[in-house]
């Protein structure tokens, strides 16, 4: 098995930044959303999470590279054992195999209370691909070295939050594996992939509880996008609002608000709404940026005819700046 610095394509002397950027562009080519007829994408990407989640954690990634624990996170024990006896590694296992039980959240903000998905992959609404692994324990003998008890196994879930909550760092609700319901605060510069460890709320063990890992999977939304921490929107204007000019309302991830459309604006003009975007993780928010479309409606007879009668019709050429 390579180790998990190759599967991320990085050098072991990585700083933090290059292991979440070369997370990230793998991440994005590997998900098995756009990669549904190919099932090594899913094993890969299930690979690529699990050495992300080791390496993502600094006391862990010190462990590993002293040799103190494996690919799968298990303690490298005395004479050769491998620690496997109590799950696989902690990071993302195709069908909820191995490494444990697998947790899905996900599906529309209407039924978001609803939010416990599924078990073994079968998740429903906006999460898909791979469910989460757990981290175990130590070949069945319950402590690590020096004779410690073993902590409970970290169990990992994977949170489908829509566009306008990751946005707006609204509450999220999860049902976790042993039935018990909490609201979670999404993080300051929230995106697809961001991890989020609830202490003490994994399973049981000798010493003491393991953690819940919450891996975070932003939905796509039907007209909103996402640039950087701004967001993006084409705004449909009606040809007597560009040419006069008006107030007219304009959705937001925070809801709708009032903007004002210059007298005279054209389509492509990009308007700015501050405040709007995501949040960084400084707690600033980017802004919204607003494209106008003006829309010109089809088969209107009075249109048409005022266009025919209008003075000023072929006095003006707007491609004269592009030489023709």
């Amino acid at each position: 098995m390579a180790d998990l610095y190759s599967r991320l394509g990085i050098k072991r002397g990585a700083d933090e930044a290059e292991i979440k950027k070369a997370y990230r562009k793998l991440a994005k080519e590997l998900h098995p959303d756009r990669n549904q007829d190919n099932p090594k994408a899913a094993e890969r990407f299930a690979e690529l999470t699990s050495a992300y989640d080791l390496l993502s954690d600094r006391d862990k990634r010190a462990q590993y590279d002293r040799g103190e624990i494996d690919e799968q996170g298990n303690p490298r024990g005395p004479f050769g054992f491998g620690g496997r006896g109590g799950g696989a590694g902690g990071g993302f296992h195709p069908g909820g195999g191995p490494g444990g039980a697998s947790f899905e959240f996900g599906g529309d903000a209407s039924d978001f209370g609803d939010i416990f998905e599924g078990l073994f992959g079968r998740g429903r609404g906006g999460a898909t691909g791979p469910g989460a692994g757990r981290r175990g324990g130590f070949g069945g003998f319950g402590t690590q070295g020096g004779g410690r008890p073993l902590k409970g196994a970290d169990v990992n879930y994977r949170l489908a939050v829509p566009f306008e909550d990751a946005a707006a760092l609204k509450p999220q609700r999860i049902t976790l594996s042993n039935g018990k319901t909490i609201d979670v605060k999404l993080p300051n510069g929230v995106e697809s992939g961001t991890q989020m460890r609830l202490a003490g709320q994994g399973e049981e063990g000798q010493g003491g509880r393991g953690d819940a890992i919450v891996a975070i999977e932003v939905r796509p939304h039907r007209f909103f996008r996402r640039d950087e921490d701004d967001v993006r929107l084409d705004l449909p204007v009606a040809i007597d609002e560009a040419v006069a000019g008006a107030k007219i309302k304009v959705p937001t991830v925070d809801g709708a608000v009032m903007l004002g459309i210059p007298k005279g604006t054209t389509s492509g003009k990009t308007l700015r709404l501050k405040g709007k975007g995501f949040h960084r993780k400084d707690g600033s928010r980017g802004d919204q940026l607003v494209t106008v479309m003006i829309d010109i409606p089809a088969d209107d007879a009075e249109l048409e005819a005022f266009i025919e009668s209008w003075p000023g019709k072929g006095r003006r050429n707007p491609r004269a700046g592009l030489g023709v």
